[in-house]
């Protein structure tokens, strides 16, 4: 079994598209594949159509019910805000020992095929008063996959993430350097930059990247 832990440096970066694009790499290889993104925020329930959980869902070929929402996102807000901000909005919150068990059984649930643990936000986003998503990827101890974006002052953003997770001794399998839009910098000059600096494993996935693309990515895991 291989499980992975998909975290960006910041929000809106692409970590679904990614995950989206190796769970379907996986699957065309024949691998048994699984997914869960177990905080969410910005989410309509009554109306899921387009959301990470959604997007998830259709590269596992599944599809949008109440009860397949619940498994690959059990904890959803309505507010696009940090999950500990979009939580106090509903005089909710994340129980963060329950978050780790739900984490645990999917990998335990997963140990004959591969999984994909998607985060929320970037590696510091607060999950409430005093923990953060870093907090919750050292508790599981998986490898991670980073994505970053190609904008103008991703390479700081980038490194200073690679920095934090480092302190907190986690593995990153792989940086995946997800074109952004707009980007005014070209992509493969973003990566010859990182490379000096990374020290890991560095996929690029041009804007709207097809399946060769992921394909890369997933052989460097």
């Amino acid at each position: 079994m291989s499980a992975y832990f998909v975290t960006a440096t910041g929000t809106d970066i692409g970590k679904t598209f990614v995950t989206a694009g190796l769970i379907r790499a996986a699957r065309l290889g024949g691998l048994k594949t699984q997914a869960l993104k177990p905080i969410v925020s910005g989410i309509d329930d009554a109306n899921p159509a387009g959301s990470d959980p959604a997007v998830l869902l259709d590269a596992l070929g599944e599809t949008v019910t109440p009860e397949t929402l619940a498994r690959i996102s059990p904890w959803r807000f309505a507010a696009p805000m940090s999950p500990d901000m979009a939580a106090a909005r509903e005089e909710r919150f994340i129980p963060y020992n329950e978050l780790l068990e739900t984490c645990r059984d999917a990998v335990h649930a997963a140990r004959d095929g591969m999984l994909f643990i998607e985060g929320v936000g970037g590696v510091m986003v607060p999950l409430d008063a005093r923990r953060t998503v870093l907090d919750w990827m050292a508790d599981m101890r998986l490898p991670l996959i980073l994505v970053a974006g190609s904008y103008l002052g991703t390479i700081s953003h980038t490194l200073t993430a690679m920095e934090v997770v480092a302190r907190a001794r986690l593995k990153i399998s792989a940086l995946v350097i997800n074109e952004s839009e707009g980007a005014t910098i070209p992509l493969e000059e973003t990566l010859a930059t990182l490379r000096r600096f990374a020290g890991v494993p560095i996929a690029t996935i041009p804007r709207g990247g097809d399946m060769s693309a992921f394909a890369k990515l997933a052989s460097l895991l």
